[in-house]
């Protein structure tokens, strides 16, 4: 009804949500922005300063890493019925797809979550990708095959005469029967924090033409995908969003953050640190009668003033070495316990420039970084089944100039083949030898090992197992014609 007023979207009535995995999520976005308070010091007058806190994002650095190898746009998504992998084809290069999923990875693995929605667009007459990060959704309902209910909410800034305001959309899916039912909320708010009041669609503008309620029938499954990270959620065991990669190292991070802060702080301050006899600090009055005060530079804490006996030593440069092999040796040590706390392999991370292994490396000693990167690599396998799924049934419920966007058959998982890439990875060679031994002693049918070696569907295999045949049969009748010619030859002399 409009006019309900919401402060955080969990006062909502149908948003049953964990507020602790909410604040979880804002966190791990929160340190992922590198946003940290300033450091309080005292300065050499004993005053109250404060500074920028410096830092290692490995929030970033990670996900960033965990991205670049679990996707890349040279992965390939094949269908085997032709009409649908055509339309899959088309739509996903219409939305930039690849490139697209490679960028929304990264946060996805800092916050654990990541949703994308189809919808049909009757201007472009177009199937569109919404996508969304994980403080953008929050599931409704849940099952242990996945999430069935959700709210997307999407969030814009306006001007209005002088004022800042802020318009939120909730976007609600739910399930009657086998109809998807899609209700759209807008609230209205001059405060960021807050969601506000309710106001009708279209409000000065905002989502205009959209309805308030829209169903689609005959659905298999939800419209929305919804990719999280592989592993349990040790933070909410009944929750069913996944956790960021590095959720679990919150301690680890902040030591990697203390020891590289403090160690810029010793080089900024390592300069020179001098105690100064408090005799230099007794000045004659000047001539109002005040005492004037020291000339020291407020921003730094260099020199000390003590008292000292007069004939004593009255400057005194106490400045130490910079303690450079120890910092870099404690980061080095907790970036140690991060790999370990991640499933990665050693070396991995390095402050001290020393090079990583190589990617021949990481395949020969079976790395935990290759069997962490495949855990993941499965989670985003279903996900994109997933969306493959739910654009092809949207397309074809939904009807434009008198027929249906598309009119083929909708496939199942096991006809959607998602081929990663795995080159810098996976060594084909050592697969080849794999499979041929396998098949040598009996213990795998050649058109598995065909379809291992070069990530084929099932149909696909079979085609260039047939394909090998022929040649192979060709090859044989050559043989034996080139035989009986020779035993011909050879009869006659």
């Amino acid at each position: 009804m409009v006019g309900n007023k919401l402060v955080n979207i969990t006062d909502h009535p149908k948003v049953n949500a964990n507020e602790k995995e909410l604040k979880r999520i804002e966190r791990a976005f929160r340190e992922y922005r590198n946003d940290y308070p300033k450091i309080e010091y005292l300065n050499s007058f004993n005053q109250e300063r404060k500074r920028d806190y410096m830092t290692i994002n490995m929030r970033k650095l990670t996900a960033e890493m965990m991205a670049s190898l679990v996707f890349n746009e040279q992965a390939e998504i094949k269908v085997d019925i032709d009409s649908a992998n055509e339309f899959i084809e088309h739509t996903f290069e219409h939305n930039d797809f690849k490139k697209n999923l490679s960028k929304y990875l990264e946060p996805m693995f800092v916050a654990g979550g990541l949703v994308v929605r189809p919808y049909a667009d009757k201007n472009s007459k177009e199937i569109e990708f919404s996508w969304g990060l994980a403080d953008a959704f929050i599931p409704i309902r849940s099952t242990t095959n996945g999430i069935s209910e959700g709210v997307m909410t999407f969030r814009t800034m306006n001007t209005e005469g002088k004022e800042k305001v802020f318009y939120t959309l909730l976007e609600f899916h739910e399930w009657d029967g086998n109809t998807i039912t899609i209700t759209n909320e807008l609230y209205r708010s001059d405060q960021s924090e807050e969601i506000g009041e309710e106001v009708p669609l279209g409000y000065n503008g905002q989502f205009e033409g959209l309805e308030r309620t829209a169903k689609i029938t005959n659905m298999n499954k939800p419209l929305f995908n919804y990719l999280r990270t592989a592993g349990f959620n040790n933070f909410s065991p009944h929750s069913p969003l996944g956790v960021g990669i590095c959720d679990n190292s919150v301690s680890t991070l902040k030591q990697i953050n203390d020891s590289y802060d403090q160690f810029n702080w010793e080089i900024l301050m390592g300069q020179r640190t001098v105690l100064v006899s408090d005799h230099f600090l007794r000045y004659a009055a000047d001539e109002t009668g005040n005492a004037p005060k020291p000339s020291f530079d407020p921003s730094v804490n260099i020199y000390k003033a003590v008292r000292m006996e007069q004939g004593k030593e009255v400057v005194k440069d106490i400045t130490n070495d910079i303690r450079t092999n120890q910092y870099i040796a404690a980061i080095n040590q907790f970036m140690k316990t991060l790999e370990m706390q991640m499933q990665l392999s050693v070396g991995t991370f390095s402050f001290d420039g020393k090079s990583v292994k190589t990617a021949t490396e990481i395949v020969s000693e079976n790395s935990l970084t290759y069997r962490t990167r495949n855990m993941q690599c499965t989670e985003v396998e279903k996900f994109i089944k997933g969306l493959v799924v739910s654009t092809l049934e949207l397309a074809k419920r939904t009807i434009i100039n008198g027929s249906a966007m598309y009119a083929g058959e909708i496939p199942t998982f096991e006809q959607i083949s998602v081929n990663f890439d795995d080159g810098i990875f996976e060594s084909r060679d050592q697969l080849l030898e794999f499979w041929s031994k396998a098949g040598t002693i009996g213990y795998a049918p050649p058109k598995e090992a065909i379809k291992a070696i070069f990530k084929l569907t099932d149909e696909q295999a079979e085609e260039w197992y047939q394909q090998v045949l022929s040649a192979q049969i060709g090859r044989d009748l050559i043989e034996l014609e080139e035989r009986s010619a020779q035993d011909e030859l050879g009869a006659e002399e």
